[in-house]
């Protein structure tokens, strides 16, 4: 009988101690905003001054990271070019300047914070330089 009860708790504990790891998990949600600029008809040129904004309305209670940064990424492959770093996620937006970066109609905008998200594809104008 005491095996049966000393098992019985063992498993009892262990269910209790899933239960309580899986509540400490939940407890902050991924945060995945859907970008509102830019667009794919947006055209930036070189050395202006833009907004990435992102909706922040179904933003969940518990956010597991919110400290944003944006990436430019050209042709589906991310450069190492930080545009924007540092503000929160729950801003809705960020502004910088336009780096001097070769012409093209397929740049995007990855947002981070919890996720990765991608703008359309969109054109910057302005340089033929590489970087």
């Amino acid at each position: 009988m005491k095996f049966i009860g000393v098992t019985t708790l063992a498993a009892a504990l262990a269910s209790s101690t899933s239960a309580i790891s899986l509540n400490a998990r939940s407890a902050q949600d991924v945060f995945v905003p859907i970008i509102t600029s830019p667009t794919a008809s947006s055209v930036w040129t070189v050395g202006s001054t833009q907004t990435v904004t992102w909706e922040t309305a179904n933003a969940p209670a518990q956010i597991t990271n919110s400290i944003g940064q944006i990436m430019l990424v050209k042709g589906g492959t991310p450069t190492p070019i930080v545009l924007a770093t540092g503000f929160s996620i729950l801003d809705g937006e960020a502004s910088f300047t336009v780096p001097d970066v070769i012409n093209g109609t397929n740049y995007e905008i990855q947002l981070f914070g919890d996720s990765g998200d991608f703008s359309p594809a969109f054109t910057i104008t302005g340089s033929d330089s590489l970087f």
